[in-house]
């Protein structure tokens, strides 16, 4: 796999709510698309942590493949998982909730609740079968990344009231921002 520099030729532009593109389911990965993906992930990673973030699903920098990387930095090393075509084949009936944050909706956070634990069953850029299994923080995040490959925001969970507010407090920074440039 080829070295994540920090090179910005290699970043990708995060695409930002309420972009179309967010809110597309995203197809299976196939077959003919593995150099495409194999090319995709590096630069996923190191658009990640630059961001800063821990997880970014493919539909954030605009390719509609099933495709997410996720690294929550254990003890502050690298623990990077790829996860192609991922799925969730378990969910606890136990919730929890916590605070979530994402890349596409940009310093804005709100309490979402999720199944506590969950299985997830993915290929690994090599094309194996993968299964993890996930509490905490980590399965908040393979949750949230999942579903932005079905088009669902982390908003989505919350009360229409909730996401409205903070969509309008986004649009407002957006706009002060592209009049501060």
């Amino acid at each position: 796999m080829p070295r994540m520099s920090d090179d910005t030729e290699e970043l990708l532009p995060i695409v930002i709510a309420p972009a179309a593109v967010l809110k597309a389911k995203a197809r299976k990965v196939t077959d003919k698309d593995t150099d495409a993906v194999r090319a995709l992930v590096p630069r996923m990673f190191a658009t990640m942590y630059r961001a800063p973030g821990i997880g970014l699903a493919a539909p954030q920098v605009s390719v509609g493949l099933r495709v997410a990387v996720v690294d929550l930095m254990p003890d502050e090393k690298p623990s990077p998982i790829t996860m192609i075509n991922p799925e969730i084949v378990l969910a606890s009936t136990e919730m929890a909730t916590r605070e979530e944050g994402c890349l596409s909706i940009p310093k804005q956070y709100a309490e979402v609740t999720r199944p506590a634990r969950v299985k997830v069953r993915y290929f690994d850029l090599e094309g194996a079968k993968k299964e993890i299994e996930a509490e905490g923080l980590l399965s908040a995040c393979l949750q949230h990344e999942i579903d932005h490959l079905d088009g669902v925001l982390f908003v989505d969970h919350l009360s229409a009231l909730k996401r409205n507010m903070i969509m309008r407090k986004l649009a407002k920074e957006l706009r002060m921002k592209k009049d501060e440039d």
